[in-house]
């Protein structure tokens, strides 16, 4: 009988990919509104540390609903651009 070992893929380097914008948004408020975690969740992804200080980040799953969150922060801002 095999044993199947599955890892999962985290990527790490989320943060230096949103330096532009890391002081500029409210990750407390993207952590709650659109993970329905803490914002000391979503640091210690950013930083890319699990929450016991060793190696993390994000999964592919959780990078998606990242870039989604985003967007949808991104498409939010348009409109009340748009309004003005």
């Amino acid at each position: 009988m095999e044993t199947v070992i599955q890892t999962k893929t985290l990527i790490s380097d989320v943060k230096s990919k949103m330096s532009d914008i890391l002081v500029a948004i409210s990750w407390r408020e993207i952590a709650r509104t659109y993970f329905g975690k803490s914002s000391s969740w979503l640091y210690h992804k950013l930083d890319g540390i699990d929450g016991n200080g060793g190696a993390g980040g994000f999964t592919t799953d959780e990078a998606m609903q990242l870039k989604e969150a985003l967007c949808d922060l991104s498409d939010r801002i348009r409109r009340a651009a748009d309004s003005i």
